[in-house]
């Protein structure tokens, strides 16, 4: 039961971890980063299992994880506010051609930086841009002026008849 616990305990303090790095780190790991995420990996692994070698001690530690893991989706299916809680919601970067300034320091963006992922995506300038958001999984999408809403709210691309 310990282990299910310190496995339980581990998986939250992670989550935090994880959360607190922003977005944006998690989209740009470098090889030095991933590595230390891996090494990170075998330290979490001796701190759940207090150096427990057995085939049931790592059968258990994985199986609460994993259940988490599935749990929480679960919930992020279930309920809305806890898919925004858990996983974050999409935040704008750029909207009606200006920066988003506390959203850029909030997430540690540098104006270089998003002008690089605009290239990226074939925008050569930021004036071309929308609206930019930082998605739930730490890239950025792009929206181009003529794919701006009209004044009336419609998409200019939706061709139904109202």
């Amino acid at each position: 039961m310990e282990l299910v616990i310190r496995a339980a305990v581990l998986f939250l303090f992670l989550w935090l971890m994880l959360r607190a790095m922003g977005k944006r780190e998690l989209a740009q790991l470098n090889p030095f980063e991933l590595v230390l995420l891996i090494v990170l990996g075998d330290m979490v692994q001796q701190a759940v299992t207090l150096e427990d070698h057995s085939l049931i001690g790592a059968g258990l530690v994985v199986s609460t994880l994993a259940l988490l893991t599935v749990f929480t989706s679960w919930l992020s299916f279930r309920w809305n506010w806890f898919a925004r809680l858990f996983e974050g919601v999409p935040t704008p970067v750029w909207r009606n051609g200006k920066p988003v300034e506390r959203t850029l320091r909030l997430e540690r963006i540098r104006m270089d930086e998003l002008h690089a992922e605009a290239r990226k995506q074939g925008i050569g300038d930021m004036q071309e841009v929308y609206l930019a958001t930082l998605e739930e999984d730490g890239s950025i999408s792009f929206l181009k002026v003529d794919q701006a809403p009209d004044e009336d709210g419609q998409d200019p691309d939706d061709k139904s008849v109202v």
